[in-house]
């Protein structure tokens, strides 16, 4: 070893999923985890994580379960899943989150382009993510986040058109000719229910002293779940996930 050289210690790092892998000197010479026979399951965390691939899986499994309650329930069945504690609850709304109201044609047509004005925002921001090579947990967030605006908007968008009338005494089917209603004036399909306890609130309780209550009582989808997953690992991880931007803020400002 020359004079002035310091043996290096430590080695590469991998970034896996939201986690780091580090590999010695020796290993990280030889061995690269995407290219080696014997790491599937890192080919396969690095091809999931991938934002297309999310939004992909994401939207796929949100309009399955969608077209299959859509064509084998009537509106405000139930169907128990695990007893009283899941259920698949088949309900419509005008296209707010968890099963809540936002009736009127104007304001349903308002939020339907709102939405889609923040997927095509979302989306821009995503690649602008990729391409500056952000913390992959962050474009799996934000990836998650951009599906479940995106099926959302795909019912509102289209079920109008291809399905027929939902109620309590015909299930719809899949007939473009008779639909139900216009474009972006379809209305949003929910179906999971997790009405895990219920009670009263205590006498002595600010407002709903008295009043009955349930945990969970809103009716949801996929594309809800997939929204507020993503957004909680933002702020699960926020840290971890702007640690290189805000390191990068620090050098700059040091240098100035």
């Amino acid at each position: 070893m020359g004079k002035g050289e310091k043996k290096r210690e430590g080695g590469n790092k991998k970034n896996i999923l939201f986690y780091t892998v580090e590999l010695n000197e020796s290993e990280s010479s030889v061995i690269n985890p995407i290219d080696s026979p014997k790491s599937g399951w890192i080919k396969f965390i690095y091809f999931i994580r991938r934002p297309a691939v999310v939004i992909f899986l994401v939207i796929l499994f949100d309009q399955l379960l969608k077209f299959w309650v859509k064509t084998h329930m009537y509106r405000n069945e139930a169907i128990r899943v695990f007893g009283d504690y899941f259920q698949l609850h088949f309900i419509e709304n005008s296209g707010m989150a968890f099963g809540m109201e936002f009736g009127g044609d104007y304001r349903k047509l308002i939020l339907s382009v709102f939405r889609i004005v923040v997927v095509i925002a979302l989306a821009w921001y995503l690649n602008k993510l990729v391409k500056q090579k952000a913390h992959p947990g962050l474009l799996v967030a934000g990836a998650l986040i951009c599906a479940g605006a995106l099926g959302n908007i795909i019912d509102s968008a289209f079920y109008g058109m291809i399905f027929t009338t939902s109620n309590e005494i015909h299930v719809a089917a899949l007939d473009p000719a008779n639909g139900y209603a216009g474009f972006l004036h379809g209305n949003v399909v929910d179906m999971l229910y997790f009405p895990l306890f219920e009670g009263h609130f205590p006498k002595w309780f600010p407002f709903w002293g008295g009043e009955e209550y349930q945990f969970f009582r809103p009716v949801f989808n996929v594309a809800d779940s997939s929204i507020s997953v993503g957004v909680f690992l933002i702020l699960l991880f926020q840290k971890r996930f702007f640690k290189k931007k805000e390191a990068d803020s620090s050098i700059s400002d040091s240098l100035k």
